[in-house]
């Protein structure tokens, strides 16, 4: 039995999601410039908004994020008076994150510019690809299909 080879197996798509991550990061981050929020930052702001009072480790979590990063990330944010990070009052070795009113009001600032750069994205890609891309994208963020390939990949690894 023949060993698989490289080209067998098409370009990475690690590699490509990476490349595709790094070019709407970019446009997003221009776009939301004029509020001086970055999109990562941004998305913090939103899933906290939906969230209300939440744990950094079911942020995190939410975000698909390391904790690590996430804490970070919400430095500059608490530091900019969007966010209160506090302790837990049922378990003070953790710390729960909730907006600010500023961090309620640039979240609303940013969202005229983030409509219009959904918008352009559906635009450039296409409605029916766009939803198509979320589709995939969710089911890539799903804990069932991080269980199923490392299921697979230690299946392959035997072989």
């Amino acid at each position: 039995m023949t060993k698989p080879t490289l080209s067998e197996h098409g370009p990475c798509s690690c590699t490509a999601l990476r490349k595709a991550n790094r070019r709407i990061t970019q446009i997003y981050d221009a776009a939301l410039a004029p509020t001086g929020l970055k999109i990562t930052q941004r998305a913090i702001l939103a899933q906290v908004g939906r969230s209300g009072m939440i744990g950094i480790g079911a942020l995190a979590e939410a975000l698909v994020m390391d904790a690590g990063a996430l804490a970070h990330t919400l430095k500059p944010l608490d530091r900019d008076g969007l966010v209160s990070i506090d302790p837990d009052p049922d378990d003070r070795r953790h710390r729960i994150v909730s907006l600010t009113s500023s961090g309620r009001a640039k979240l609303a600032e940013s969202d005229a510019l983030w409509i219009q750069a959904q918008t352009a994205f559906e635009s450039a890609v296409g409605k029916a690809e766009a939803r198509a891309l979320h589709k995939a994208l969710a089911r890539l963020s799903d804990g069932n299909f991080l269980a199923a390939f490392e299921a697979g990949f230690a299946t392959g690894a035997k072989k």
